[in-house]
C-alpha cells in the first residue's frame, strides 16, 4: 500500500513539473515583454518606455510588483512626457540576481538601469510601498539626477526598522508562504489554479490556500482583487510571472531584507541634507499615524507636500491612478517651467 501512494505520489510530482514546465514555454511565446532587454552585468532588465519627452518619468514598484501594476498610470503619463517602468531583478521579465534583495542593491541597479539607457537628466522618480525606499536611497545619493520624487502611500523606515515580535511573525510567515508557493508553483499547482481563477473558479485556488490559514487566505483574495483593477491586458503577465517558482523566490529575500532597507534608509535619511527639488507624497485615508509619518518625510524637502487621497486602499494607483497622474503632471510642468539649468522654488503643494 505505502508503495502504492508513494508511487502515486511521485507520478503526480512528476506530471505536474511537466505542465509546469510546458506552461513556461508556452508563456515565453504569449506573454513576451512589452519593452526591451536591457544588459546589466551579465543580466537581462526588463524596460519598457512609452511616450516622449523631458523630463522623463521613472517608476519604482512596490515589494512584490512588476512595472505592469503602474500600466494605467504610464499610459497617461506618456501622453505628456517619456515614461519609464522596469522591473526589479527576479521579477516580470527581469532575470535575477544573487546577493541580498534590499533597497540599497535595488538601487545600486536603478543607478545602472538608468546609466545603461544614458537616460536625460534629472528625472521625476515615482515610487509605490517599498518602492519609496529605493527612491529615498536614490535621492540621498544622488540627488542631482532627481528633479522630483512622488511617493505613493510609502512605507517609511519606521515602519520596518524595528519590528515588533508580531511584525517578526508577520515576516516569517510571508517568507514561508512564498517558500512553500515557490515549491507548489514548481510542480504547477500554482499555475492550474492562476489558470482555473481565470476561467472564473476560485475552487483550486481556495483549496490550496486554506492549507495557509486565514490570514494568507485573506492577503492573497486581496491582492487578487488589486490585480482585477489592473487593465485586462497585463493580467496574462501578472498569471505567468507568478506561476513561476522566480517571483515566489524573489518576494522571499525581499520580506527576508525587508528590515535591513529600513535601516538602509534611516542611516542615509540621517547623513543627507534636506532635498533640493520637489516631493510630493500621496497618502491612502484612513491610517492617521501613517498620514503623520508622511508628513514628515515630505518635510524632507522645503517644496514638499504631503496630500491624503480618500476612500482608496494601500495601491492608490490602482484605486485613484488620476491622483497620482496629477501629482505627476504637476511636478512635471514645474520642471518645465523653470527652463533649462535653473533650479527655481516650487510652491509648496498641500
Amino acid at each position: 500500500m505505502l508503495l502504492v501512494v508513494v508511487a502515486t505520489v511521485g507520478t503526480a510530482i512528476v506530471a505536474g513539473a511537466l505542465y509546469q514546465w510546458v506552461g513556461a514555454c508556452r508563456d515565453r511565446t504569449a506573454v513576451p515583454p512589452p519593452g526591451r532587454l536591457v544588459e546589466l552585468q551579465g543580466r537581462r532588465v526588463h524596460v519598457y518606455q512609452m511616450g516622449a519627452g523631458l523630463p522623463a518619468v521613472v517608476f519604482e514598484s512596490g515589494l512584490a510588483a512588476s512595472s505592469l501594476n503602474w500600466r494605467a498610470v504610464q499610459q497617461e503619463v506618456s501622453r505628456f512626457t517619456t515614461a519609464y517602468t522596469y522591473d526589479r531583478a527576479g521579477y516580470g521579465w527581469s532575470d535575477a540576481t544573487p546577493g541580498p534583495a534590499t533597497a540599497e542593491a535595488a538601487c545600486a541597479d536603478l543607478h545602472a538601469v538608468l546609466r545603461a539607457l544614458s537616460l536625460d537628466r534629472p528625472c521625476v522618480f515615482v515610487g509605490h510601498s517599498f518602492g519609496s525606499y529605493v527612491l529615498q536611497l536614490f535621492a540621498c545619493r544622488h540627488p542631482d539626477e532627481v528633479g522630483a520624487l512622488v511617493l505613493v502611500d510609502p512605507v517609511t523606515h519606521d515602519d520596518w526598522c524595528d519590528p515588533s515580535a508580531n511584525e517578526r511573525r508577520m515576516l516569517q510567515g510571508g517568507r514561508l508562504f512564498a517558500l512553500v508557493g515557490a515549491a507548489l508553483a514548481s510542480i504547477g499547482v500554482v499555475r492550474g489554479a492562476l489558470n482555473r481563477l481565470a476561467r472564473g473558479s476560485a475552487t483550486t485556488g481556495r483549496a490550496v490556500l486554506r492549507a495557509f490559514g486565514p490570514a494568507a487566505t485573506t492577503v492573497v483574495t486581496r491582492i487578487v482583487g488589486e490585480v482585477g483593477k489592473m487593465p485586462q491586458e497585463v493580467w496574462p503577465g501578472v498569471r505567468a510571472h507568478w506561476s513561476r517558482p522566480r517571483s515566489l523566490l524573489t518576494l522571499n529575500r525581499y520580506l527576508a531584507g525587508l528590515p535591513e532597507s529600513a535601516r538602509q534608509v534611516e542611516r542615509a535619511l540621517a547623513r543627507a541634507p534636506r532635498w533640493p527639488f520637489p516631493l510630493i507624497v500621496l497618502s491612502a485615508g484612513g491610517n492617521p499615524a501613517q498620514a503623520a509619518r508622511h508628513r514628515e518625510l515630505a518635510s524632507r524637502s522645503a517644496r514638499g507636500a504631503a496630500v491624503t487621497v480618500d476612500g482608496v486602499g494601500h495601491w492608490v494607483q490602482l484605486d485613484a491612478p488620476a491622483a497620482v497622474v496629477d501629482a505627476i503632471e504637476r511636478v512635471v510642468a514645474g520642471i518645465r517651467d523653470q527652463g533649462p539649468g535653473v533650479r527655481d522654488e516650487y510652491p509648496h503643494w498641500g
